[in-house]
């Protein structure tokens, strides 16, 4: 699908022609969440059995790793039950594992697609000092969501399938239920792990700075250890293990922003000087 628009100077074009360019990004972002989600549909047996169900599993590499290295701390879920309640169930939740995963795995062409909308509004110097902001994006994206899937899926469902009130309740879970958990899991982490790059928009456009962020450090850590504690089961470990690197990102998206800061700064004296001669 050629777009003619592309090559016209942004600040010539009118605000339908914006919509118009938007509007086929949005499409061919569309396209590849489909194409992805298509292939993750018909290669139904693997995805469930190798994805969606492994960390339901003793053999899943999280608790192979922890029961090997370290035997101390070895866990793993013991008698989880899955069941479906409904006749629909199975196929709806094989159309959302579909839908979900086609968005993680098209998500560094989203973000790209993204990213042509955006660049010709951009001046130079910027598009200069955001280069390589696709890869950074994705990778940090990616890196979110298997964190959220190799650690915080297998705590959680660990936690979660051991814990009784009685010894007469049985622990199961549905299927859609545990979809809806791993969607959980991985999407808003690998979201959250985009916190650095918002961070740094955000200072560019002079919404935030380095100074604020460094002065609501409390704040941010108690915001942190909540978002820790809805995601994840009421386990303190498992929190912290999610905390420490949500509060790792905020630190990195200080250090971001004291960058954009020095720029700006030397900027406004650039202009001063200048302005004087």
């Amino acid at each position: 699908m050629a777009n003619t628009k592309t090559t016209k100077n942004p600040n010539e074009m009118s605000f339908f022609e914006h919509i118009e360019e938007l509007r086929w990004h949005i499409l061919r972002s569309f396209i590849a969440i489909l194409v992805v989600a298509i292939a993750v549909f018909i290669m139904k047996t693997f995805v469930f059995q190798h994805v969606i169900l492994a960390p339901t599993t003793e053999h899943f590499i999280t608790y192979k790793l922890f029961c090997t290295y370290l035997p101390d701390f070895c866990f793993y879920p013991k008698n989880l039950q899955i069941i479906t309640r409904d006749i629909q169930e199975q196929f709806i939740s094989h159309l959302k594992v579909s839908a979900w995963l086609g968005f993680i795995v098209a998500f560094p062409y989203i973000f790209y697609e993204f990213w042509r909308f955006i660049k010709p509004g951009l001046y130079k110097a910027e598009i200069k000092a955001a280069r390589g902001m696709v890869f950074v994006c994705s990778t940090l994206f990616l890196m979110g969501a298997c964190f959220g899937y190799f650690i915080i899926s297998p705590l959680a469902i660990t936690f979660l399938s051991g814990y009784s009130v009685s010894p007469e309740i049985a622990n199961t879970t549905t299927l859609s239920a545990l979809v809806s958990s791993m969607t959980m899991f991985t999407l808003p982490i690998g979201l959250i792990f985009e916190m650095p790059v918002i961070m740094y928009f955000l200072a560019k456009i002079g919404m935030i700075s380095s100074a604020t962020l460094a002065q609501y450090r409390r704040h941010a850590i108690v915001f942190i250890i909540i978002v820790a504690a809805i995601i994840t089961p009421p386990d303190a470990i498992t929190q912290m293990i999610i905390a420490f690197p949500l509060y790792g990102l905020y630190e990195i998206s200080i250090m971001v922003t004291r960058r954009i800061d020095k720029e700006k700064k030397k900027e406004e004296e650039k202009n001063a000087k200048t302005a004087k001669t």
